[in-house]
Formats: structure tokens, sequence, C-alpha cells
């Protein structure tokens, strides 16, 4: 129920109490008043009879004058008691009248001049209201019925309550008029507070609204203005505060003290493999020990240190803490690229130092020997061919190293220009013709229509053609074949060395661009190869923006394909 219609209703509610007491309370002095107003007017009628009641005139006619002229029972009574005349009775039924000596207000009027009383007439049998005052003959007595006086107050009263039915629609009609004046402002003033609660913005409410109304008024508009003020600014902050979680690299989520995870970034997401919309129970959070028990801590007020946890398979640094006014914050910082940057390092100086050890082992037991004076001469050539061989390898080992370092730190750049893929897979097989017709590997270049031609850089383009196709001709067999295509392909070019060899296991296909990476390690080495090539491959062709991928069967050979994007010179 609106305000406007509890004001009227309460308002009509306290209109109709009070016309309702006023007309009970009228009612009541109304009927006393004309009750005695009545006895007064009749008091008067019995004094004017009884000052008219003398000797020689005749108390009946004159009675029965009186009744006729006043409208009213008028009764004389001698000083016996006997009535002498009486306005109602006349003759035999006059004289059957009982003697009035006893009568309550006949005794009163001998005694006090006056006497009144409201009681049942023997004699008409209806209740009447006697007044009778003393005369020099007797007693006079005036009376009337109470119907009388009944139809006279039940006028009166018809009146007061017409009064009331009156009063009470207009003071009804005025209530309304006020119930409407006081709840416009304010059912405006609760639209404006409720705008406020929902952020829809600040609206001004009504500024003239009178007295204590107006100044809640203006209250509440510079309530509004003040909470948008502060509202923006949180909404500011808010945001500043939204963007910085969500950039962090670290995955940070917030747990109320109910145990709901009521906020939580991007990276958390992820690293937890958690996708519900918030807030969600911490039963949705991956079941991990640790973890479970950070945040149990946490939640009970206790901070923990830094400690890693394995999550999806991703080493985590897990971080808790509790919250002032309670709940916990996790932190998690994925350490797996930094775990396996420590593997590769450990690989790399593992793998570089075996490279090594086994070439300057030779060096180094092939020099101790030729220090024997009574080596053959023919022995002595043997050896010196073993520490030549094994020299160019480390020499090829430390070249390589260098290129792969000078290109992953970036101070390496193609100097990209228009080269003619023909031309360059020409001249690399070229250069291995002799190794492959003695192996009778057929050697083969085929270039599909538009393209012919890529801009990158020569040089290396050279070398990743080159390495390629030595690692093809090392695990290719007699009778095999090497080809070199090139097709078009969406926004670029594909170059692929496809060979007819050994092929590679399924297993080592993720891992055969990482560095001295090897699938079978004894007969790499034996094929003189320093498992670098595909290493420098993948470098050289992600710093022309391409990409590399191989793909392989055992007994059926490999492809190793090449995409370099098209510049918007050569698209055009």
């Amino acid at each position: 129920m609106r305000l406007a219609q509890r004001l009227l209703l309460h308002s009509l509610a306290i209109i109709a109490v009070l016309v309702v007491s006023v007309v009970v309370i009228i009612d009541n002095q109304l009927h006393s008043n004309i009750t005695e107003e009545t006895t007064r007017t009749l008091a008067g009628e019995a004094r004017l009879l009884a000052l008219q009641w003398r000797l020689g005139i005749n108390a009946d006619s004159l009675a029965d004058a009186a009744g006729a002229a006043v409208g009213d029972r008028v009764t004389f009574i001698d000083s016996t008691g006997h009535v002498v005349g009486d306005s109602e009775f006349d003759g035999p039924a006059l004289e059957r009248l009982q003697n009035h000596s006893d009568r309550p207000e006949v005794i009163s009027a001998r005694r006090n001049g006056s006497g009144s009383i409201r009681r049942m007439s023997p004699s008409t049998g209806e209740e009447r209201v006697y007044v009778a005052v003393s005369a020099p003959l007797g007693v006079a007595r005036v009376s009337v019925t109470t119907r009388t006086i009944e139809a006279l107050f039940d006028r009166a009263r018809n009146g007061v309550i017409a009064a009331g039915l009156i009063s009470f629609v207009v003071a009804a009609i005025l209530a309304l008029l006020f119930a409407r004046s006081v709840s416009r402002p304010i059912t405006e003033l609760s639209e404006v507070a409720r705008s406020i609660a929902a952020g829809k913005g600040r609206r001004p409410p009504p500024l003239s609204a009178p007295g204590e109304v107006g100044d809640l008024s203006d209250a509440i508009y510079r309530l509004a203005e003040q909470l948008e003020g502060r509202i923006s600014a949180l909404a500011a902050e808010q945001s500043v505060l939204t963007a910085l979680v969500e950039t962090l690299n670290e995955g940070v989520l917030a747990v109320s003290r109910a145990g709901e995870v009521v906020r939580i970034n991007e990276t958390g997401r992820r690293l937890l493999s958690v996708d519900r919309p918030l807030p969600f129970p911490l039963d949705f959070l991956p079941r991990e020990t640790t973890l479970r028990n950070a945040i149990s801590l946490a939640l009970a007020g206790t901070r923990t240190e830094p400690e890693e946890v394995l999550i999806g398979g991703n080493t985590m640094s897990l971080t808790a803490r509790p919250l002032v006014d309670g709940g916990a914050v996790v932190a998690l910082f994925d350490v797996t690229p930094i775990r396996q940057l420590e593997a590769v390092r450990r690989d790399f100086v593992a793998n570089v130092s075996h490279e090594l050890r086994t070439p300057l082992t030779v060096v180094s037991g092939f020099a101790e020997t030729l220090r024997d004076p009574e080596i053959p001469a023919q022995r002595r050539t043997e050896f010196v061919e073993a520490i030549y061989s094994n020299t160019q390898r480390m020499e090829r080992i430390v070249d390589e190293l260098l290129d792969l370092s000078r290109i992953e730190s970036g101070h390496w750049r193609p100097r990209l220009e228009s080269v003619s893929i023909t031309e360059v897979a020409n001249d690399v097989l070229a250069r291995v013709r002799e190794r492959a017709e003695k192996k009778e590997i057929a050697l083969r270049v085929s270039i599909a229509s538009g393209a012919g031609s890529i801009t990158a850089d020569r040089t290396a383009l050279e070398q990743i053609l080159l390495n390629l196709v030595e690692n093809a001709l090392r695990y290719t067999g007699p009778k095999g074949s090497i080809v070199i295509a090139a097709t078009r392909q969406n926004g670029g070019i594909a170059v692929s060395v496809t060979d007819t060899g050994s092929g590679i296991p399924a297993e080592h296909l993720p891992r055969i661009f990482e560095r001295f990476y090897r699938v079978d390690t004894g007969r790499s080495r034996e094929a003189g190869g320093t498992g670098l090539g595909l290493a420098i491959v993948k470098h050289l062709v992600e710093a022309h923006n391409g990409w590399v991928s191989a793909e392989s069967a055992v007994a059926a050979g490999t492809t190793i394909t090449m995409f370099f994007p098209l510049t918007s010179e050569m698209q055009s």
C-alpha cells in the first residue's frame, strides 16, 4: 500500500473516530439539554397557569383552553389533592381520577414551590415528564409525553449526524489533499533513493517541498552528489586494481571467510583450470594437499611461506596470506618455464661437455701416442688425420653454438631481399651432389607455380636448406631420394625438404629441434652431426616470423617444412 493511501486511511480513521466521538458526546449532551429545556418550558407554562387560576374561574375550562393553546397536558389540583381540571379528562372521567396528593411532583411543589419528575402516568399509561408549581388555589401542573421529547431529540440528533457526515466528507477531501501533498515529495525522494541505491546515477529530488521534507530533499541531493563522486572514485580505483590484477603473470584468488572464492584473475583460472562463475566453493579448486592446507592456514590467520606445488603438470610457487577482516589471498606463480630453462641449461652444459669430451679425448689420446718416436709413419698419418677430423668437429660445434647464441640473443637480424628458391636450392644441392652420388641418392627440386621466390635473408636460407639436406644425406640409405619443394599457401610460402631415410619415431618428433637432441646418439655422432643443425634451422625460420614443423614415419622418411610469410610487397 502506497504512502498516500496509508496517510488517507489513517486520517479517515482518525476523523471517523473524532466524528463519532463528537456525535456521541453531543447526543448525550443534547438529550440532557433538551430534557432540561423542556422542563424549564413546562415550569414557565405552569407558573403562568398558576397565576391565571383564580377564584371564580372554572379550572377544567381553563385547563382545556390552556392545553389546547400550549399543546401539553394541563392539570389543576386543589389543596386536598383532587383534580379539579385536566385538559385530557372531562366530566365523569375527571371525577374518577385518583387523588394526586401522593404524586412526587405535587409533594415537591407544595414543599418547595415547584417540582418535576419523569415517570409513568397511571391515568394515561404512558411515560411523561411532569412539572408542578404551587398556586394560590392548589397546584398547577403541566406534563408532556416523553415521545414528544424523543421526537425533538431525534430531529436534533439527525441534524448532528448530518453535520457529522458533512464534516467527515469535507475532512476526507482535505485529508486526501494533505496525503497527496505530503506523500508526493516523499515518493519522489524514495524514487531518488532507489535510483541512487541501484547505481543509476543522480536525479535531482523535488526541492520545493515544504518544511522538514524540503530539508530532507536537500540532504538527499547533497548525499547523492557525494555518493556519485565517491562511487566514481571507487569505480576508477576498482578499474585500475582489476587491470593490475589481470595483467599480473601470477594467479591471484581471494577466498572469503565462508570458504568461497570471490575473486580470481584470468591467470589464476588458467593455472587452476577453473571456469566457474564467481563466487564458487573451494571444492571446485584442484584437490592438491599443499594448496588446500595453505588456504586452510591462511583462513585460520597464519601466513605461509612460498613453496612449490605441482598442479596440472605445472610447477607453481604458492603463497597464502590472511586478510585483516577474515578470508585469505592466494598467489600462484608458474615457475614451470624457469624450471624448464634450468633443465635446458643443465642439459646444455652436459651436452656441450659430452660433445666436446669425445673429440678432445681422441685428440688427447692420439697426440699422446704421437709422442712415441717408434710409431710407424703410416700410423702417424692416420693419427694426424683423426686429430684433424676431431678438431674440425669441435670447430663446427663451437661455430654453430656461436651462430645459435647470436640468433637467440637477437644480435642477428635477417637482411631481407627477394630470393629465388630455385636458385638457392640448386646451389645447395650442388654442394652435396658428390656425396649424394656416392650413396646413389637422387636429388630433386620441385617448385610450384607462384612459389618461385620469397623475401628472406639469402645466406640464412642457404644455411637452412644446407643443414636440412646434410641431415637428410646422413639418414638416407642408398637408392633413396631428397626433394626440396616449395608451394604457395595462405599468406606465405612453404619450403620443405623431404627424404626417404630411416625416419623418426613419433615420440621424438616434439623434441628434434632442441639443441643436442638426438634420436640415435651413436649413429648421429658416427654420421658427423653436431646435434645443433635443426635448432639453428628453427631459430633462423622464426627470425623471419615463420614457423617450422616435422612429419616423419619410421622407415618411410622425414619431411621438414618451413613457412615464410609474405611481406606486403610480395603480397601486392
